[in-house]
């Protein structure tokens, strides 16, 4: 099992709720929240827009080439009882991924803790050990 969570993003008027994948290997440098392209599209950033970088990220799988929007909007966590406070991020544009994936640094700034990727649970930091979440379900695409 994975860790997936909700997240609720906004980039100036347009504001989006996606499920994101927990990626304890996606190693930032910076709050990152990479996505593929219909959620690029879903919020205006695509075709990549002007003060976009492309850039190649080295992954397990391989070199993929992504655009990098610095300061891009903001995000939090909404889980049933409680929401995250908001994060400024940037957002990678990947036509290799096929849902949203969410760095190591952005996973700690949103102040989630994972206690079992096995058994997909967490809770966020401020919680109690014993409060535990279960992992959402992947979100496919059906458009």
């Amino acid at each position: 099992m994975a860790v997936r969570v909700r997240l609720r993003m906004s980039r100036g008027e347009r504001v989006l709720d996606v499920v994101a994948l927990i990626n304890s290997g996606y190693e930032a440098d910076s709050p990152q929240l990479m996505i593929p392209l219909h959620t690029a599209k879903e919020l205006g950033l695509w075709p990549p827009p002007l003060e976009s970088r492309e850039e190649v990220f080295e992954t397990a799988g391989g070199p993929i080439r992504v655009w990098v929007v610095r300061q891009a909007g903001t995000v939090k966590v909404l889980g049933d009882d409680e929401e995250s406070r908001e994060v400024q991020l940037d957002i990678v544009i990947s036509p290799s991924v096929d849902e949203p994936l969410i760095s190591d640094v952005l996973a700690g700034a949103l102040e989630i803790a994972v206690e079992d990727f096995a058994e997909g649970l967490w809770r966020f930091r401020w919680e109690p050990k014993e409060k535990l979440r279960k992992s959402l379900k992947r979100e496919y695409l059906t458009t």
